[in-house]
């Protein structure tokens, strides 16, 4: 019989209600461990935090705007007072416009943002969560990124300068926690289907837009699911990723990753 690999380990995942969270939050529950979700989204987080208590895990969905630093200590302050340790935080909150601007023509506002919402939310967790880790010994920390912020086919600039910032405080954190035994990991994803920033649109247009994107984009000629995404972050997750640390590692069906030089 397969042990879990997460038996008995506590994760927060930010933006966990749905999407690439949801599915991340799901698989590690598969593998033994208790959730918190923290998301601004109330009836699809606590959908999912009831989806996880019927397979038998511990789960708290806190309601949290991941860009407000008080309610980042508040969420991890309660999943301390309803588990008791942080083994493991998913930085995975973030979204993107759909809309194709220059970077000369983005708004102030759109910039911003974009910004806080994928790279300052993961810098505030994870200014609360690594010094818990480090006086422990023992942490995971992986942060979502995003393939496009290496090969950006049309993407929008607040976001990809977002993602490639989530990249610089992966390495420098990695660098910087290696000593006290916490892993600290990026993975990119590529087009991933199910992510719900194309909501709104006919099943039609959405059908259309993920063809196109394979086509154009992705050597495997299809895109990716959620699970896919999931698969590795388990795999980072577990204690079978003990020597990784600073990767980053691309779910995008073949579109490359540049070799960095060490």
């Amino acid at each position: 019989m397969v042990q879990p690999l997460l038996s008995d380990k506590v994760a927060i995942v930010t933006g966990g209600a749905r999407g690439i969270g949801k599915s991340i939050a799901l698989k590690f529950a598969e593998h033994g461990c208790s959730i918190a979700i923290a998301d601004i989204l109330i009836e699809e987080g606590n959908k999912t935090a009831n989806e996880i208590e019927k397979m038998g895990r511990s789960a708290i969905f806190i309601p949290c705007d991941v860009t407000r630093s008080e309610q980042v200590y508040s969420m991890v302050n309660q999943t301390i007072r309803k588990f008791g340790k942080i083994d493991i935080l998913v930085n995975n909150a973030g979204g993107i416009s759909i809309a194709r601007t220059s970077g000369i023509e983005q708004s102030e506002e759109d910039w911003d943002k974009l910004i806080n919402l994928n790279l300052k939310s993961a810098f505030l967790f994870c200014r609360a969560v690594a010094p818990l880790m480090r006086a422990r010994r023992y942490g995971k920390i992986i942060n979502i990124s995003s393939i496009g912020v290496i090969s950006p086919p049309e993407c929008n600039p607040g976001y990809a300068a977002a993602k490639a910032g989530m990249i610089g405080l992966t390495i420098d954190l990695a660098t910087e926690l290696a000593p006290f035994n916490v892993n600290v990991n990026a993975i990119l994803p590529g087009p991933i289907r199910g992510t719900g920033f194309l909501e709104g649109r006919s099943l039609a247009d959405i059908e259309a837009f993920w063809e196109e994107a394979a086509k154009k984009h992705v050597p495997f000629r299809r895109c990716g699911m959620p699970e896919d995404v999931a698969n590795t972050a388990l795999f980072l997750a577990s204690d079978l990723s003990s020597f990784i640390t600073g990767a980053l590692i691309p779910v995008s069906g073949g579109i490359p990753l540049p070799v960095r030089s060490i």
